[in-house]
């Protein structure tokens, strides 16, 4: 009857440990990020000394978003033509 016990003991002992590995609680990290405060620039080019917006220059960082996704998207089709190329190479001999 001992081993009976013993074996009630561990399995409720490991239904316990997989509680509380599968619990949905959040963990809460108790870590401190040395992270630098943002700062705010003093000078910007986009704002004029009467505080309004420069339009050019909003205009033009938007261009040069467009730019760098379309290069990205780009290089991402190229590399999957490249891929199926390869593939297909492969799988012909």
């Amino acid at each position: 009857m001992s081993t009976q016990n013993e074996h009630r003991i561990n399995c409720s002992e490991c239904s316990l440990m997989v509680y509380c590995l599968m619990s949905a609680e959040k963990i809460i990290s108790t870590e401190v990020n040395d992270l630098p405060p943002l700062a705010t620039p003093e000078n910007s080019k986009e704002v004029s000394s009467s505080g309004r917006v420069d339009i050019n220059i909003l205009l033009n960082r938007a261009r040069k978003v467009k730019e760098k996704e379309t290069r990205t998207n780009l290089v991402f089709a190229s590399l999957t033509i490249c891929l199926i190329f390869v593939v297909g190479l492969i799988l012909s001999f």
